[in-house]
C-alpha cells in the first residue's frame, strides 16, 4: 500500500515512522509548503518530494494522510476527496466548523473511506473503562488538559489553532463522548489573558461546564500557562465507581479498593495507523473515528471555544441535525447554520 503525506511537521513524522515500520506499507512521498521540511522527512523515511497535493495525487497513492496545522485544513481534503483516494486526517480537522462540515458532507457524498487521528480511542484501558461503565450510569465527568504553549508560531493565535480547547483538549472531549455520551449544552469562560508569546490572542485558561443527553454533568479545564505537560485526562464518577483515565493508564477505585492498569500511548499511535491501513486494504474494519465521527468532537470543542468567547451557553445538535449539513439537507431536514 503506497501512502502519500500532506504535511511534514512533527505529527507527519510520527505517522511516517509508524507507517514505514509496517511491512505492507511504502511511503510514496510527501508535500509541504516548506520544501526543506518535506525533503528532511523523505530523507529519513523514503519516498519522493512532491511540489503540491495535485502532483502527489497524480502519482497514484493508495491513501493520503493530511497532517497540516488546523488553519490549513480544507483544500487538501477537498482535492483528495475529488480524487477518490482514502484519507486519514489529523485532528483537529479544522480551525472552524464551516470547513469541517463542508469536508464531512463531501466525504459522505463520495462514500470515501476516512480516519481521523483521535488515537486515544485505541488505548486498551478505554475498553476496560467502557466495560466497567456498561451497567453503571455516569453521574459526572471532569476532563482536563493542563499544559504549556507548544513551540510553533501559529499555536497561540486563535485563527490559526482554535486555541487550547480545539487543538489540545479535543482528545479529552473525544473520550468524554465515548465514555459518557453526547453533550447537549456547554457554558464556558476564558480568562481573556493570552500567554506571554508574540502575537498570542488565545485564552491562557478556559473552564467549561457540560450537560449531557443522559442527564450527567461535567467540566473541562484547559490551560497553557505551564512549562510542562502537567495533566491530560479525565475522571469519571458512577455509582460506587471512580475512574481516572490518561494516556499512561487507568486507575479504578471501588468498594474493593484502588488498582491501576498501565497503558502505553505509543501502542495507541501504532494501532490507529494499523487499523486505517487494514481498512483500506480490505483486511479489517476497526477505524474507530471516521470523519463524520470526528465532526461531532469538532462541534463540541468549537462550542466550548465559542461559549468562552461570548460568555453565553451554546447548544449542540442531536439526532439528524448532528449529521453533516449537506447530508441533512438531502434528507429533507432543515438545519440552522
Amino acid at each position: 500500500m503506497r501512502v502519500g503525506l500532506v504535511g511534514a511537521g512533527g505529527v507527519a513524522q510520527r505517522h511516517a515512522r509508524v507507517l514505514t515500520s509496517f511491512e505492507d506499507v511504502e511511503l510514496l512521498g510527501v508535500t509541504d509548503v516548506a520544501p526543506a521540511a518535506a525533503e528532511a522527512l523523505a530523507g529519513t523515511y523514503g519516498g519522493r518530494v512532491f511540489a503540491d497535493v495535485a502532483e502527489l495525487l497524480a502519482a497514484g497513492p493508495d491513501a493520503v494522510y493530511v497532517c497540516v496545522p488546523p488553519f490549513a485544513h480544507g483544500p487538501a481534503e477537498e482535492a483528495v476527496i475529488a480524487a477518490g483516494v482514502p484519507m486519514f486526517v489529523e485532528k483537529p480537522v479544522a480551525v472552524d466548523l464551516e470547513t469541517a462540515e463542508r469536508v464531512a458532507a463531501l466525504v459522505e457524498q463520495r462514500g470515501l473511506r476516512t480516519g481521523v487521528g483521535h488515537h486515544w480511542r485505541y488505548l486498551r484501558v478505554v475498553e476496560e473503562a467502557r466495560r466497567l461503565l456498561a451497567d453503571r450510569p455516569v453521574r459526572m465527568v471532569n476532563g482536563a488538559w493542563l499544559d504549556k504553549v507548544p513551540p510553533v508560531a501559529w499555536w497561540a493565535r486563535r485563527d490559526r489553532s482554535g486555541g487550547p480547547v480545539v487543538e489540545q483538549a479535543a482528545h479529552v472531549l473525544d473520550l468524554i463522548r465515548v465514555l459518557v455520551g453526547e453533550v447537549t449544552e456547554v457554558t464556558a469562560y476564558g480568562d481573556g489573558t493570552p500567554p506571554p508569546v508574540d502575537g498570542a490572542d488565545i485564552d491562557s485558561v478556559t473552564a467549561a461546564t457540560l450537560r449531557f443527553d443522559s442527564g450527567a454533568v461535567g467540566t473541562l479545564a484547559a490551560a497553557c500557562v505551564l512549562t510542562w505537560k502537567h495533566r491530560a485526562g479525565l475522571e469519571i464518577l458512577a455509582d460506587g465507581l471512580a475512574l481516572s483515565l490518561a494516556e499512561d493508564g487507568l486507575t479504578i477505585a471501588d468498594a474493593d479498593g484502588e488498582r491501576h492498569v498501565p497503558a502505553d500511548p505509543d501502542d495507541a499511535r501504532v494501532a490507529v495507523d494499523r487499523a486505517f491501513v487494514d481498512a483500506v486494504r480490505g483486511v479489517g474494519d476497526d477505524v474507530r473515528v471516521p470523519y463524520a465521527e470526528a465532526l461531532r468532537t469538532q462541534r463540541l470543542a468549537l462550542a466550548v471555544a465559542e461559549s468562552a468567547r461570548t460568555g453565553r451557553p451554546v447548544a449542540l445538535p442531536t439526532g439528524p441535525a448532528a449529521r453533516p449539513a449537506a447530508a441533512v439537507a438531502d434528507a429533507g431536514v432543515t438545519v440552522d447554520a
